[in-house]
């Protein structure tokens, strides 16, 4: 069995007519910029039902091997690019709703 990994949960909004334009740009420059911090193992993107006909809602969860790997991110080269990076790209737009972490308790299934 895998070993659980610590967790990083990012829900971002957008409106409806962006939404091409920030899957292009999430997958092909915000997460491979993410992801040269040798610390975050696996992202993976999911789309929120449409419960919002205005703004599309999207989760992202970034998983680390542990908490020292998620914390040592934020103070990382790899976060600030990323993040002055998106703040360029997206001026005037915020996207991110919330973000948690969480830590494994139990592990259940194969």
């Amino acid at each position: 069995m895998a070993k659980a990994r610590i967790i990083n949960i990012v829900a971002t909004e957008c409106p409806c007519a962006l939404e091409p334009r920030f899957n292009k740009w999430y997958d092909e420059v915000h997460i491979p910029m993410l992801m040269k911090f040798k610390g975050i193992k696996k992202v993976t993107r999911y789309k929120v039902p449409d419960n919002n006909k205005e703004k599309g809602s999207y989760l992202a969860i970034y998983e680390y091997d542990s908490k020292d790997d998620m914390a040592a991110l934020n103070a990382s080269p790899e976060f600030k690019a990323a993040i002055d990076e998106m703040n360029e790209s997206w001026k005037n737009q915020p996207l991110v709703k919330w973000a948690m972490a969480g830590e494994p308790v139990k592990v259940h299934g194969k």
